[in-house]
């Protein structure tokens, strides 16, 4: 079977990966022939994850992600793919047009929430900068610095952890002991429960202690920081891509969210709401409930796809698995390489002027699913 992941983010947004050709050359190793970027509010990654494609004789598959709001379900309290926040909705877009044109009003809309993004990640920084005055720590962020050479346009608040780990390090050497002192001293007498030579796990706890909600650092995103739902599609269709709607799905005991819960009730809200096309994150789930989940939706007409992110510091397989390390299933991976050939064939149309899988104005070729496959399946394999 072909091995594909769907879902990858580049440092355009925040990776593991330490640029394009890292991840890449990674997907060579693990024999993963189907490769989806897939960054927040970025398309910048584009022609150099075709590039390296081309190079390597693997395919690309071309997606964004946005943070968007239902006001409705918030108003609702109704958790959707944010257990934390109701009514906050993340989306995909699959199969985005190549080379990326957007035009107006979504263009603009797009660069105002990027705008919106940097701007609270700024303050951020100067939080985290009078924290350091604070605890007389000899140490400041420059944010230009981060800017200019952790981040490329995007900037998330791992940047952040990111940036001030390193201070820390270049402050205290290899010094293990001095790094756990120090940063217990920022986490406000809280002791670091990482080894200091497990990276990504500081920068998370410092993410977690400093940057996430109720951290010392911690700065709200603003209303305009979330255009709504219907916006979002609305930018991903005028992008040429297919909107899709990314499962939470399971968590540890086994719990979904409030809109997840019911399988049969939520593939029939996704498909009212203009929803064709759905993925998952497979190192979430429980392999049999994703199963379970996966091929229903493939049932009921869906696109699904899967992938993994790496938007974490922490470096996990390209190639994917369910929770645990667990192997996917073959009816899983068979799931996941028809949904890539209905993307494949869908940017393969679009990038022709033609109409894809889903048209402009977002009805999708269900009945001729089979035949997206199909070309999808020539144009992947050759």
């Amino acid at each position: 079977m072909i091995k594909v992941n769907a879902h990858l983010h580049t440092p355009y947004s925040f990776s593991a990966f330490r640029d394009i050709d890292d991840a890449l050359d990674r997907a060579v190793a693990e024999q993963v022939k189907v490769v989806g970027v897939n960054d927040f509010y970025s398309t910048s990654a584009y022609p150099a994850w075709d590039e390296g494609c081309k190079k390597r004789g693997l395919y690309p598959l071309f997606g964004i992600e946005f943070i968007s709001l239902n006001e409705a379900d918030q108003r609702a309290g109704l958790r959707v793919n944010d257990p934390g926040n109701p009514g906050r909705t993340y989306l995909s877009g699959k199969g985005m047009s190549f080379p990326f044109r957007l035009a107006e009003p979504y263009a603009s809309q797009l660069a105002g929430v990027v705008r919106e993004s940097n701007a609270q990640v700024e303050a951020m920084c100067r939080k985290l900068n009078e924290l350091l005055k604070e605890k007389n720590m000899g140490l400041s962020l420059d944010f230009e610095w981060i800017k200019n050479t952790l981040a490329n346009g995007l900037i998330r608040e791992r940047h952040l952890a990111k940036a001030l780990r390193l201070k820390v390090y270049e402050a205290c050497g290899a010094e293990g002991n001095g790094i756990k002192a120090l940063l217990e001293k920022l986490f406000g007498g809280k002791a670091l429960q990482s080894d200091s030579d497990n990276i990504a796990g500081v920068e998370n706890e410092i993410r977690g202690n400093l940057l996430k909600a109720g951290g010392v650092a911690f700065v709200p995103e603003t209303p305009e920081a979330f255009l709504p739902m219907a916006t979002v599609q609305k930018i991903i269709l005028a992008g040429g891509g297919i909107p899709t709607y990314p499962f939470l799905a399971d968590d540890t005991k086994g719990n979904y969210t409030d809109f997840e819960a019911d399988l049969q009730k939520v593939a029939t809200q996704l498909a009212e709401r203009g929803f064709h096309s759905v993925e998952f994150i497979t190192t979430r789930n429980e392999v049999h409930l994703l199963e379970k989940y996966a091929a229903y939706l493939y049932e009921q007409g869906f696109v699904v796809t899967f992938g993994s992110e790496h938007n974490t510091p922490a470096m996990e397989p390209i190639e994917l698995f369910a929770r645990g390390g667990v192997a996917l299933s073959d009816k899983l991976q068979e799931i996941n390489y028809k949904g890539a050939y209905v993307v494949a064939a869908h940017q393969y149309l679009v990038a022709q002027g033609l109409s894809g899988y889903v048209d402009a104005g977002g009805m999708a070729d269900i009945a001729h699913r089979e035949d997206f496959e199909q070309l999808g399946n020539k144009l992947i394999l050759g």
